[in-house]
């Protein structure tokens, strides 16, 4: 899908309360071995806000850094991974009537940790469909409090932090600080779903398998059927595709113009190492960065964050004006896409 015209204003909110790895080591929430494989020193932590409320404070953020105001919204994208604070409700309404967003039309995303590429991708053929209407703002926002998950140790080879992201995503003149998007390209492999899922039985509420959820336990069955070398495999042949795609589409190949990075899902050190290092050396020799080492993973949310680091006033992963960054996004079921943005 390429993006000629369209830009995005992305911003990020974390809360400041943090859980340390050493505090978790020191209370054998994680091992020493899980530690040195992911290689994060701390997590934010929400503990009091929802999900929703860290979206909203989000949103703030992006449409002041975009100057839109939250009337002149079309549409509202809001994505998630985990419990919203509700059973029964929208929370894509709340992020859209708090924001001030009344004129817009709310909408959930549930993809999983590819949500918000999910949202992205939908507010860009919006715009493209109906380009009278106003810009589209893009939230994701995820809580992994307990007692219904252990953000430590609920799956393998990840550790998970609380916060919340968005985009105001436009055509026309881009705003200060705005980042162009030049291609967005996304691939799925829906056989693979039950990597999540009891093969055994469907459950009929939350929690009912089991007291927290367990991601340990689905991984594992899955594993021992399919073999991790097999799946490995599959997720480097996947990552390779959807960068190569994104990097034709915006016209980055081979002799093209070289990216300052590409930036990866906040999955951890062991991840980077036998999945995106490989995968991503087969597309292009540009350097990998992983931003989670004081965030975890964001849930639906590392796309956005990501971009925001590179959309920045200042810090080291600011991308320079003029300079190409890619952006890679992976979630359950499987679904990955990769961005492409330039800053002009």
């Amino acid at each position: 899908m390429t993006s000629d015209g369209i830009w995005l204003a992305p911003a990020e909110w974390l809360p400041p309360t943090t859980e340390k790895r050493a505090d978790a080591l020191a209370a054998g929430r994680v091992t020493t071995d899980e530690a040195d494989a992911m290689g994060y020193g701390q997590l934010p932590v929400s503990l009091d806000l929802s999900a929703p409320e860290m979206a909203v404070r989000a949103a703030r953020h992006a449409l002041s850094r975009a100057g839109v105001p939250a009337g002149d919204l079309a549409a509202v994208l809001h994505a998630w991974t985990y419990h919203q604070g509700h059973d029964f409700w929208s929370p894509a309404h709340y992020v859209a009537a708090r924001t001030g967003a009344l004129d817009a039309i709310p909408t959930g995303v549930q993809q999983m940790c590819n949500g918000a590429a999910a949202a992205l991708r939908t507010a860009v053929h919006q715009l493209a469909a109906r380009p009278g209407d106003g810009p589209v703002l893009v939230t994701t926002a995820d809580r992994f409090a307990p007692p219904g998950f252990d953000r430590w140790g609920g799956d393998y080879g990840v550790w998970y932090g609380d916060g919340a992201t968005a985009a105001v995503v436009g055509t026309g003149p881009l705003p200060e600080g705005a980042l162009a998007l030049h291609a967005l390209h996304t691939r799925a492999a829906p056989e693979l779903e039950s990597a999540h899922r009891d093969t055994g039985a469907f459950h009929p509420a939350p929690h009912t398998r089991s007291a927290a959820v367990d991601v340990r336990r689905t991984k594992k069955a899955f594993l021992a059927e399919h073999g991790r070398p097999r799946f490995l495999d599959r997720l480097r042949q996947e990552t390779t595709a959807v960068l190569a795609a994104a990097l034709t589409e915006a016209g980055i190949g081979t002799g093209g113009r070289r990216l300052s990075a590409v930036l990866l899902p906040r999955l951890g050190r062991a991840t980077a190492r036998e999945v995106y290092g490989p995968a991503v050396a087969e597309v292009t020799d540009a350097p990998l960065a992983d931003l989670g080492e004081n965030t975890g993973h964001l849930g639906a949310g590392d796309l956005l964050s990501n971009l925001a680091a590179l959309a920045a006033d200042t810090g080291p992963y600011r991308l320079a004006r003029g300079g190409y960054a890619a952006v890679l996004s992976a979630g359950a079921g499987f679904t990955w896409s990769a961005v492409v943005v330039r800053r002009t």
